[in-house]
């Protein structure tokens, strides 16, 4: 019962396929602390460099509504006109803010947990309404997160504004004093002065809301030993998966092959479509290796590697379907082949030895036994 007990508490690590599944579903580290920071320090960027022209056009635009032209009196079908008109001048006037503000927000939502869509969390979710889930989140302990967070954010407002007033406590008792314009512009600023103050305090408590939501909602995705072994075992037999998994062995095949290129004597090609490296040993008493062999692309990588290193590549389309289709990789070449790889060898070493520049050698023509002689599809020839 313990062991049970055990291997059913979440204390692993959430797997990628698991953090994949619940960004799909709109499970991510969200603050809204942060998002309330950003949207107030811009609105107060905002207001700082065109809160004077914004409020004297408001102003203006305000003033002309109170003022009437002799000829509405007798025609009153051109109010509807007249208010619409400004309407869309209201409109148009704080346009360029509202434009702001939702563009901020759009990029301080995604800035703590990236940007997604879920129609996931645009569904119903009943389970919301259910009475026991309610009391469980009412009283949990990411309630009392919050209740905490919400006590921290009143002191830190309060408390800006507690000392707002109190640095600024003469000026503002000489506002009633100065002309009106001049004590709006005054007040304004002493405003956006506190705003500023206030984006700092909420952006610091973001900092901390932010790492702070990531850890639990990492919390909440952990999981399990044994969900960690069903989510291997489901994974393993996805068909996509498994083609993935036999890609990656291929290249990995592939690159080891690549490099023991490097080591060959000798490349043999179709010229084209086939390509086999093979490694010989003098010294040895046993038959030539292949080392590499491939068709297509992989013959081209192969004979462009041997061009890089300096071996020669000896044309030969017989030898080169017949090394391919009856030898496997790092095997010695089948006793019916002996003499033809041989001749190609002895060739390929007499070219290194320190007379061959002055003496013209004759280029073998190998002979390919019929049991061993296949076309291109790796059928043998008369069969």
């Amino acid at each position: 019962m313990a062991t049970d007990g055990s291997a059913s508490e979440k204390t692993e690590e959430p797997t990628a396929r698991r953090l994949q599944k619940a960004r799909e579903e709109g499970q991510v580290a969200r603050s809204p602390d942060l998002s309330s920071a950003v949207l107030l320090f811009a609105a107060t960027l905002f207001f700082s460099f065109s809160g004077e022209w914004l409020f004297h056009r408001m102003g203006a635009l305000f003033t002309s509504q109170l003022q009437f032209d002799r000829k509405i009196y007798d025609k009153a079908e051109l109010l509807p006109a007249i208010f619409g008109q400004s309407v869309l001048d209201a409109y148009l006037l704080i346009l360029p803010f509202m434009v702001m503000l939702l563009f901020v927000s759009v990029l301080a939502t995604g800035l703590s947990g990236g940007f997604i869509f879920s129609m996931k969390l645009a569904m119903p979710n009943f389970g919301k309404v259910n009475l026991f889930n309610g009391l469980s989140r009412m009283f949990g302990l990411k309630a009392w997160i919050e209740l905490a967070k919400s006590i921290a954010k009143f002191s830190v407002i309060a408390g800006i504004l507690y000392m707002s007033v109190t640095n600024n406590i003469d000026e503002l008792i000489n506002l009633n004093q100065m002309d009106l314009g001049l004590a709006v512009k005054h007040a304004g600023s002493l405003i956006i002065d506190a705003c500023y103050w206030m984006s700092l305090g909420l952006l610091f408590i973001a900092f901390v809301d932010v790492p702070l939501q990531r850890y639990q909602v990492n919390q909440r995705l952990k999981m399990s030993k044994q969900e960690v072994k069903d989510e291997m075992k489901d994974a393993e037999g996805r068909p996509e998966v498994k083609a993935q998994i036999r890609r990656r062995q291929r290249e990995m095949a592939n690159n080891r092959m690549m490099a023991k290129v490097k080591d060959a004597d000798v490349v043999i090609t179709n010229p084209q479509h086939f390509a086999v490296a093979l490694v010989y040993d003098p010294n040895a008493d046993g038959a030539p290796t292949l080392v590499a062999k491939g068709t297509d692309e992989l013959a081209r990588r192969i004979r462009e590697l041997a061009e890089e290193e300096k071996i020669h590549i000896f044309e030969s389309p017989e030898l080169a379907r017949a090394l391919y289709f009856t030898t496997s990789l790092d095997q010695s070449i089948p006793e019916a082949l002996y003499q033809a790889v041989a001749q190609v060898i002895a060739y390929v070493f007499s070219l290194n030895q320190s007379y061959a520049a002055s003496r013209r050698l004759p280029r073998p023509t190998p002979r390919i036994p019929d049991e061993v002689k296949y076309d291109e599809n790796g059928f043998l020839f008369g069969a």
